[in-house]
């Protein structure tokens, strides 16, 4: 037993004991203790903690545990499951709890507190996207925090229990009390109830003296809350603090609306939408009755100065803003006639159905330039930029000097910038310093992220005052020729490249071209760079996709001269040791990791051209085997090798077809040989549909089948279990933002218990749907805790996928909207208007639809061609991201029919939308919370 309070050579404090009650059940060899803030509970080191022990009552597993402290004593606390070795296993979810003791205690009193583990679904609501934003009243009545007090005396068989109930969802002006079968509840009638007051941080509490009484019956959603107060036994507690959780009530859903800021379309844009023309579509979502707006990623991803630059995922630089999204326009209150009359003929050239992405950030820049000429002075002085560079100066110099690098050398390839290869903060301070002949430049760099961010901020703050949710996208990796990769090179594996296995989007499976993370090396000071990432996301946004989820379990790594994505590993994963595969009657390594080209499949595959593509790119090592030449033995050095033979004439008309082939070959293993351990192997992807696992003994082929399915399916999932709650703990502690995981594709069993865990609000695409006996998910079946969503950024928009697929369309006529008749070859607004509202009567939290699927509910915006819709080809590693809406947010906010349709879907499915008033709620803004609580004497 601990104790607190100073005990030699003064008069000692009163003390009291503590005794610590939460029901909870756990699995063999796990065990729960509190960590506070307090030496009494550890001062938060988790082994220093308080240890409960188990104890059964009424059937229920409750976990208890006694500590004498000061009668004063206050202290912030959690609980956490660990394993014999104190381990932590994981902790419960929320805010920390905060102890402070009744008034009145006296020493030697034993102060019962019982408490509820903090699910983390009901901790989502005290995320900023709900605290600051739908539930934020600003003009609402403000509460006075108030001391919950005694205001009668105790006789001696009295007990006080102290009530407390977290209520993040309660609208300003609302009343909470308890109401109960004591007296003292006023046996159920709410109007005379124990009225609790507001203390802060969303909780209610007051206190209640209890004296010898009985009753039973109903409010509160679920079965009425029980004291289980026994005031005739003399082990009774003088006093109990009864947190109950959070107020039962029906589950909070809501609707959201999903565009990419580049294909905004407005009167005011420069060939491309801007972070001003969030308020408009801000305005819209209002309109519509949506709380959200979702976004794709919005940093610079200036690598190449050339379109392939608008793919949003390749981050130049995770901290800095993309100049593209800049509104020159609103860059100074004096721009000279000459420069407005370029930003008009700037507008009506740019004007286009597509974004055109070079020249709109050209002309951007080269207009930003003109105006920080004119007045950069005026602007760097100012004190709102020197705050702005002092709060950013961490990223922002390192940034500016990679941009003013990357222009001089041409090039982002920071390996090729000689001495400035290698990233040093006193190089950086020489590159930045002024004096410099270039350190305007650098200047105007900061120009324009000072004025990103200032018009960025500005429509944030106007989303959270019209109570919207900004959500963004946090990439799951930066570009290897980044600003990141220059200044921090041990946080990533430079000789890699992330992707993904084949799925629903490329058989082939897909190669990003990210180097992987050194999670090991980020580890070391707590993953510093992960939490200045969302530290400064959440300066925006106040809720975040994470992107590609998955990754933080494990991620699909290949080799940096890969081109594809099929052939790689898991990393972290188990590999197959050299003793396990020989243990198993397995021994011809080479034969099974090298690429297996016999004179056959040559012919097989490339006819009587494969007399040319042997003598260009084979040696015949045995008769009638082959292996490839060292020019061209990686995927990479295939696709050089194509281009620059001087034999390439000979297969110029085939080359797709030639490169594909080559590829087949190269890929014809069913081991691959670890680069770093040549005695470890991990299972080619899909190692049956090859010809080498074809041509293999029927015991190896049982083997390898079983060491596949093992490898891919079984042994690994302990392991990314443990990485997750490595890693995602972290990111979700770095802010207070709403997050939300893209868990799409190739999903081990262990990533949706540890996001249920983590209260991490889960992606269904019915298209895509995680049951593997399903061609199209069911809405009225998905999890709260999700976000569904008939289409996604990543696959063809609802009309697209309609018109594309004749017997598919005709199974989901059939299977999911019932009907035996012909379904129509058009996707009509009626077939959009029934799928929409599949979604928005479903169950989960959130239904979130692309604009584009919105639209399509009116034939009006459906005079483009279905396909022009589609944002992004995942199989295309070189797509252009250029999708613009067709219509102007202007001419949408004055198409009243398209929003009141939508508005409809929202209010008839029960949905949330900003502006709804509370039920029941009188003149004074007050609505009374029945708390139903059973308090048995």
């Amino acid at each position: 037993m601990a104790s607190s309070g100073p005990t030699s050579g003064k008069k000692s404090l009163n003390t009291v004991t503590l005794l610590f009650k939460l029901p909870y059940y756990t699995q063999w060899g796990q065990s729960l203790l509190i960590a506070g803030s307090e030496p009494a509970l550890g001062s938060w080191n988790v082994k220093q903690g308080l240890s409960l022990s188990p104890v059964h009552q009424d059937n229920e597993l409750f976990w208890c545990g006694t500590v004498s402290v000061a009668a004063g004593f206050t202290s912030e606390y959690k609980y956490y499951v660990v394993d014999d070795n104190k381990n932590v296993l994981r902790w419960e979810a929320g805010e920390k709890r905060k102890l402070v003791l009744p008034e009145g205690v006296q020493d030697g009193d034993l102060i019962e507190i019982r408490d509820w583990w903090q699910d983390a679904s009901e901790a989502l609501f005290l995320r900023s996207a709900f605290k600051n934003v739908i539930f934020n009243d600003t003009e609402g009545v403000k509460k006075e925090l108030q001391s919950v007090s005694l205001n009668k005396s105790l006789d001696a068989e009295d007990i006080v229990v102290q009530f407390v109930i977290s209520c993040p969802r309660l609208v300003p002006g609302s009343t909470v009390v308890v109401i109960g079968s004591n007296p003292q509840l006023e046996r159920w009638q709410a109007q005379d109830g124990l009225k609790l007051n507001y203390v802060g941080d969303s909780l209610w509490k007051a206190n209640c003296v209890l004296r010898n009484q009985a009753g039973n019956p109903s409010l509160e959603l679920g079965p009425n809350r029980e004291a289980n107060i026994d005031l005739s036994s003399p082990k009774q507690s003088r006093y109990v603090v009864l947190s109950d959780g959070a107020l039962r009530d029906a589950p909070w859903r809501g609707a959201g609306v999903a565009v990419p800021v580049f294909s905004i379309r407005s009167d005011e844009d420069l060939g491309v939408g801007e972070f001003l023309d969030l308020k408009l579509l801000v305005d819209w979502a209002v309109n519509s009755g949506f709380h959200l707006v979702q976004l794709l990623p919005i940093n610079d991803t200036s690598v190449h100065g050339m379109w392939w630059d608008s793919y949003p995922y390749s981050s130049l630089s995770v901290f800095a803003l993309h100049p593209l999204y800049l509104r020159v326009q609103a860059l100074s209150d004096a721009i000279p006639a000459d420069v407005k009359e370029e930003i008009q003929q700037a507008k009506k050239r740019l004007d286009k159905k597509d974004v055109d992405y070079e020249a709109s950030l050209s002309t951007k820049l080269s207009i930003a330039r003109k105006i920080f000429n004119l007045e950069k002075d005026k602007v760097l002085n100012s004190s709102s930029f020197k705050q702005f560079l002092s709060e950013n100066e961490e990223w922002l110099k390192p940034y500016a000097a990679f941009c003013f690098l990357r222009d001089f050398f041409e090039t982002s390839d920071h390996s090729q910038w000689g001495r400035f290869s290698q990233f040093s903060k006193e190089k950086l301070e020489k590159l930045i310093s002024e004096g410099t002949l270039h350190h305007d430049v650098i200047r105007f760099h900061y120009y324009v992220q000072y004025h990103l961010y200032m018009q960025l901020s500005e429509a944030a703050a106007y989303a959270r005052k019209k109570k919207v949710i900004l959500k963004g996208d946090l990439p799951i990796g930066v570009d290897r020729n980044s600003v990141d990769t220059w200044v921090y090179p041990t946080l990533f594996r430079m000789n890699t490249a992330t992707g993904a296995p084949p799925d629903y989007f490329d058989k082939n499976g897909q190669n990003w071209g990210f180097p992987t993370y050194n999670w090991e090396e980020m580890s070391k000071d707590n993953y510093g760079w992960w939490r200045a990432r969302l530290t400064q996301m959440a300066k925006y946004f106040t809720a975040y996709r994470i992107d590609h989820i998955l990754g933080f379990f494990r991620i699909w790594e290949l080799p940096d001269h890969a081109a594809t994505g099929l052939v790689g590993k898991f990393r972290p994963s188990i590999p197959l040791s050299q003793e396990e595969l020989l243990s198993e009657g397995l021994w011809d390594f080479d034969r099974m990791s090298r690429p297996y080209i016999r004179q056959e499949i040559l012919e097989e595959k490339f006819g009587s051209f494969w007399t040319v593509i042997a003598a260009n790119f084979l040696n015949e090592y045995q008769k009638h085997c082959y292996e490839f030449k060292e020019d061209c033995n990686t995927e990479k050095k295939i696709i050089a090798k194509l281009k620059t033979s001087p034999e390439k004439s000979l297969w110029l008309e085939k080359e797709d077809n030639i490169r594909r082939g080559l590829f087949d070959l190269l890929q014809n293993t069913v081991l691959i040989r670890d680069q770093e351990d040549p005695t470890k192997f991990y299972p080619r992807f899909n190692l049956e549909d090859t010809s080498n696992f074809r041509d293999l003994d029927e015991h190896s082929k049982n083997v390898l089948r079983r060491l596949y399915y093992d490898y891919y399916f079984a042994r690994q999932e302990n392991l990314w279990r443990k990485n997750a709650l490595k890693t995602l703990p972290v990111l979700l502690n770095s802010s207070d933002m709403l997050a939300c995981g893209e868990d799409l594709g190739l999903i081990p069993a262990c990533v949706h218990p540890v996001m249920q865990e983590l209260g991490l609000i889960g992606l269904r695409i019915q298209r895509m749907p995680s049951e593997p006996n399903l061609e199209f998910g069911i809405p009225s079946q998905y999890g709260y805790m999700t976000v569904c969503a008939p289409s996604c950024h990543d696959c063809s928009t609802l009309r697209a996928w309609w018109e594309e697929d004749e017997g598919r369309r005709n199974r989901f006529y059939k299977t999911v909207v019932g009907s035996d008749e012909e379904p129509p070859s058009r996707c009509t607004p009626e077939v959009v208007h029934f799928i929409v509202q599949q979604h928005f009567d479903a169950p989960p939290m959130w239904a979130i639809f692309p604009l584009q699927d919105l639209l399509a509910l009116k034939d009006k915006y459906t005079t483009r061609p279905a396909p022009e819709e589609t944002i992004n080809d995942p199989t295309n590693p070189k797509h252009y991201w250029r999708f613009r809406v067709h219509v102007t947010l202007e001419s949408l906010l004055e198409d009243k029919d398209i929003q009141a349709t939508i508005k409809d879907l929202v209010t008839s499915s029960g949905r949330s939308f900003p502006g709804k008033k509370v039920e029941g709620a009188d003149e004074s803004r007050e609505k009374l919370s029945k708390v139903q609580l059973n308090g048995k004497a």
